[in-house]
Parts: structure tokens; sequence; C-alpha cells
């Protein structure tokens, strides 16, 4: 098993491996399960050294020996990043493994407990805003210069329709998402002339934990799987995209 990185731990040196982000660096957060854990498995297939950050220490590790036995490797970071001094010691150990970080998917979120706008318990409200929008203020905020780094530094940052579509009952996690797109969509404003792009997926209804919690009575089987949606990861991540300062959307198909 991988073992968390300090900021001082020697990072794997990773096997150069076939596929379309062969030699990359990649770090995925939310990458225990859902959609975070499809990601990482698509990006080490393509030949990505892939770094996972997730709360959960045990699913980081299954996932970790599933990419391991397909072949490729990852480094395991089970991180809160609401801590937020974390992620800064994260973006300074790869900085002294890697020099640089190639690709960085902003994929952890938190849904909170539906309910009227009036209802919501302020630690509640402030924890959805903490983990969906100023952790992710803090990824750009550390990684920024190792994205820059990079020859082509690409970001994915995942978003939802509820911002854009408010939805009674979903207001923190809508308001959330709403400003996560309006801080993403600026930081691409502000380093279009750089090599790094940067967008935010809007994955549309998937098979995920967190859209059963919204949706207890909702057929799993009738929305889409995680899996489904590593091709547009992929695409973003890629040295060969262009497209910056997007939302795309992977649509409910």
């Amino acid at each position: 098993m991988a073992e968390s990185p300090a900021p001082t731990q020697e990072f794997e040196t990773p096997p150069l491996r076939p596929g379309r982000l062969s030699g990359r660096v990649a770090m995925i957060t939310g990458a225990s399960r859902g959609i975070g854990a499809a990601v990482a498995r698509r990006f080490s297939a393509e030949g990505a050294h892939v770094i996972l950050v997730a709360r959960t220490q045990g699913a980081l590790e299954e996932l970790d020996d599933d990419i391991r036995a397909a072949g490729g490797t990852a480094t395991l970071s089970p991180a809160d990043l609401t801590q937020y001094d974390i992620i800064d010691q994260m973006a300074a150990a790869i900085y002294q493994r890697y020099g640089k970080l190639d690709v960085l998917v902003g994929n952890a979120a938190m849904l909170g407990t539906p309910g009227p706008v009036g209802h919501w318990k302020p630690e509640t409200f402030e924890q959805v805003m903490a983990v969906n929008l100023t952790a992710n203020w803090r990824l750009i905020r550390a990684f920024d210069p190792l994205l820059r780094r990079s020859d082509a530094g690409r970001a994915v940052f995942v978003t939802s329709a509820v911002g854009r579509h408010p939805r009674p009952f979903f207001g923190a996690y809508g308001a959330s998402k709403a400003a996560l797109d309006t801080l993403v969509k600026t930081y691409s404003a502000e380093i279009k002339n750089t090599p790094v792009r940067v967008n935010l997926v809007d994955p549309g209804r998937t098979r995920t934990k967190m859209r059963a919690e919204a949706y207890p009575g909702e057929d799993p089987n009738s929305v889409k799987t995680p899996e489904t949606l590593t091709d547009l990861f992929l695409d973003l991540a890629v040295p060969e995209n262009q497209r910056h300062g997007e939302i795309v959307e992977a649509g409910n198909g």
C-alpha cells in the first residue's frame, strides 16, 4: 500500500507507460469513489501517475490496489481538504518530487442536507461552502504555480446544473456551485495567455453516492455510471486540449 505524502516525503518514480497521458502527473480530489475513482482509473490506464486525495484511507487503498493490479502507479493522500494547510503541504511535496503538476481534477464535494433555505443549520451551510468552494480556491491558489510549470497544465473542476438552474431545497449546494463556476471562469480569464487550460464539467445525472442521497427514491440503474464520463475528463486533461473557460455539460444520457 502507498503511504500518504508529507511535504518532505519521496514520491514514487512512475515508469513511462503508453497512453494519452503518458508520463503526466495528475491529482484527483474526491478520488475514493464515484466520479473521482472512475477518472483515476482511466487516467492511470492512459499512462498517468495519479495522486489520489480523499478523506477515507481504506477506500483509497482499495483503489490503489486496483490501479496497481492493472499496471499503474498511484500516490495516496488521505486528507480533509477543509484543513486548508494540508493543500499547501501537498503542493510543496509535489513540487519537491516533480517540480510541476500536469493535471488537477477538483472533484470533492458535499451535498449537505436538502431543505428550505431558512432551515439550514449554519454549520452545515458553512461546511458545504468550505468543501465545494473554499477548498477549490485553495487548490487553485496552491497549484496554479505548478500547473504553469507544466508544458500543458490542465485543470478540471466538477460543477452542477443546480448552480445555474436553482432547485428548491438545494440552496447551499447550488450556491456553492454557482460561486465555483464564477471562481473558475474568472481564473480562466486571468490565465488565458498561459499554457494552462481550465474548465468545468457538469456531469449531469450520474450514479453516485451523492446522487442517491439527493434522490433516495430514484432507481440507480436509470442514470449513467461514472465510467461513462471518463472520455470527457480525459479529453480535457490531455496536452492537445485547447478548450478553456467552459462549462462542459456531459448530458443525462
